[in-house]
């Protein structure tokens, strides 16, 4: 087997199709286009969305939805998520230095799910009154 030798299998390529080359060919006169309309002319063209000057369909439709910054700033926390840091008074600086928050969260709520079998101390962070409860049953305290 040479190089030179090498051709591609019989029909798997396709000849270009030339449009407009008279009526025998198939694809003369109007090459395709149909007969009239702007789609039929040279340059005729409009954006996509456009409906002829018409309020298109997507500025008349409203938008969706709302995303408060709130969202962005707040971060809920599971009880078995503090049981690493149990040692330490937990704020929100120590939950960041260990990045179990993001940095710019500025609101934390601990929740009472999972499991947990220590005692711990809270500072400065919203806790659910089942958590606080729990949290003080183990013998921990959140001011």
């Amino acid at each position: 087997m040479y190089l030179n030798s090498i051709k591609s299998a019989a029909g798997s390529k396709k000849n270009k199709l030339r449009v407009g080359r008279g009526m025998g060919s198939g694809i003369g006169k109007t090459c395709g286009r149909g007969h009239k309309g702007q789609k039929s002319r040279a340059g005729g063209f409009h954006k996509v969305g456009f409906e002829g000057g018409q309020m298109p369909i997507q500025r008349r439709l409203p938008k969706r939805g709302f995303s408060t910054i709130k969202e962005l700033n707040t971060c809920e926390l599971k009880l078995s998520d503090l049981i690493d840091c149990s040692d330490q008074e937990i704020n929100l600086q120590l939950l960041k230095k260990l990045k179990l928050i993001s940095n710019k969260v500025q609101k934390v709520k601990i929740l009472n799910s999972g499991t947990l079998d220590k005692k711990i101390q809270i500072k400065g962070i919203l806790v659910t009154n089942s958590a606080k409860k729990t949290i003080e049953s183990h013998g921990g305290s959140i001011t």
